[in-house]
């Protein structure tokens, strides 16, 4: 049996999965891929989210604005956030963050809706779950100014920046997230970054559909590529898979608090 791993951020909602869900699931399972969390990007999108996490027992799912998709998005409140944290299958704040490379020019609103999301999960005590992307110097100020303002947990990820913001990052006690990126030949400083990081701060993913690691990097990705990931992960860190996704696991349950401690009992 391959060693039990979680796909930490997903998006199974995507028109990518739409005719195959249930058989992505079952590959993602029949991998050692336990758990994953798929990711709503915009909140009109929350009810179709929230139906996969409830149609599948591996599933579940946090709730955010994309950065990219703040400028298009609707106005939303921190009341509308903590309201859809209620769930019990809801387990993170996000995706939300910075992208200066595609949407530089809704900074300021980016910059905003950051903050709001930060407050959320302070709120709710669930991990924000942030997207960065030409955007070091003021994720890393925002980040640290709104620890000191009150703790709160984050991950980063699809971890592709620089050293300097993950080791603010880690200073603050956050985590970061290793996606098909680490993976790909020319991305020898992303793998320097989390040979560096401690390993009980390190978490994996595939940002399925996107960004699939080698043998099927240009193809779609999926939950059970996780693996792929992780072995590059453990090759990284110089230890088995089993012992990366062993940490990597128990640094999902740390934590995604929430997840770790969900049933299908206490939720019915």
């Amino acid at each position: 049996m391959p060693p039990e791993i979680v796909d930490s951020h997903c998006h199974l909602d995507f028109k990518d999965f739409a005719d195959e869900l249930p058989d992505v699931v079952n590959r993602a399972v029949a991998a050692g891929v336990a758990r994953m969390v798929t990711i709503c990007t915009k909140l009109p999108n929350e009810p179709a989210v929230r139906a996969i996490a409830e149609a599948y027992d591996p599933v579940f799912y946090a709730a955010g604005v994309h950065p990219m998709s703040v400028a298009e998005h609707a106005p939303f409140t921190l009341d509308e956030i903590l309201e859809i944290a209620r769930h019990p299958k809801m387990v993170g704040i996000g995706e939300t963050g910075l992208d200066y490379h595609y949407t530089i020019e809704s900074k300021d609103a980016q910059q905003a809706a950051l903050r709001v999301h930060i407050e959320a999960s302070r709120r709710t005590g669930l991990p924000l779950i942030i997207h960065s992307r030409d955007a070091d110097d003021d994720m890393a100020r925002i980040l640290a100014e709104e620890h000191a303002n009150g703790a709160y947990t984050c991950v980063m990820h699809c971890f592709s920046s620089g050293a300097a913001l993950a080791q603010t990052v880690l200073d603050l006690g956050f985590y970061l997230s290793m996606s098909g990126v680490a993976t790909f030949k020319n991305a020898v400083s992303v793998r320097e970054v989390f040979a560096n990081a401690p390993l009980d701060r390190i978490l994996v993913e595939t940002d399925a559909p996107y960004l699939a690691p080698p043998p099927h990097r240009g193809k779609r990705n999926e939950p059970a590529y996780t693996a792929l990931t992780a072995q590059v992960g453990a090759d990284v860190k110089g230890v088995s898979i089993e012992d990366f996704a062993i940490a990597t696991t128990a640094n999902f349950d740390h934590l995604f608090l929430k997840a770790a401690g969900w049933s299908k009992v206490e939720a019915a």
